[in-house]
């Protein structure tokens, strides 16, 4: 079996090779980024003296992501538009009773993808100045909206750039793989393994029936 540490020609994903692509915000902004995540609730079912378990429903865990604070195109000014974009209102008369909707909170965000990037061909990537690395696996939320704005500290103490933390609540995700990795079947089913990962589709990942 072919594994990256005996090998030059392959190597693991790497943390920093990301692009976030977010609505209206320039991707070079984006310092990080948890990919999406998941959980499988459970239920318990006692019998005598035993317990046993059966699983439940699948809960998609919150993405949330640093963000440098720009100054053109403001980036705060940018979160706050997101908001107003939701149907928020400042409560400065007592007639204002507008509410946040999630067709206007997912519309503002609009997509949502995170791509893992590999390192690309060398022999397609010589002497091409502006060439693009291979996109190893792309995230897709579902209905993203923003759930949390942190606005960062502002510090005499430092000259950090400032920096924001924002966090978004979705309903799903879908997984795009590269099809040079293979496939998904390839990758999730180990050599020479029997089992139901083998006939699991590639497109059921990306969201397909």
């Amino acid at each position: 079996m072919s594994t990256f540490w005996s090998q030059a020609a392959l190597e693991p994903k790497r943390q920093f090779r990301f692009v976030l692509q977010l609505g209206p915000f320039e991707s070079y902004l984006i310092t990080k980024v948890n990919r999406p995540s998941f959980e499988v609730g459970e239920s318990e079912h006692n019998y005598i003296n035993h317990k046993f378990y059966y699983p439940g429903r699948v809960t998609w865990n919150d993405v949330s992501f640093s963000m440098v604070d720009a100054v053109n195109p403001d980036s705060t000014g940018i979160l706050m538009k997101m908001l107003m974009a939701s149907g928020y209102r400042f409560p400065n008369f007592s007639s204002t009773t507008r509410t946040i909707s999630k067709a206007e909170a997912v519309g503002a965000v609009g997509t949502c993808v995170i791509q893992v990037l590999g390192t690309g061909d060398p022999d397609i990537l010589a002497g091409q100045s502006g060439a693009q690395a291979q996109v190893l696996e792309s995230w897709t939320l579902k209905n993203p909206w923003v759930k949390s704005v942190g606005m960062g500290e502002l510090d005499y103490g430092t000259d950090d750039i400032l920096s924001m933390d924002v966090t978004l609540k979705y309903d799903w995700a879908t997984l795009s793989l590269s099809s040079e990795q293979g496939g998904a079947t390839d990758r999730l089913t180990p050599k020479n393994a029997t089992g139901p990962l083998g006939k699991v589709p590639d497109s059921l990942i990306g969201g397909g029936s």
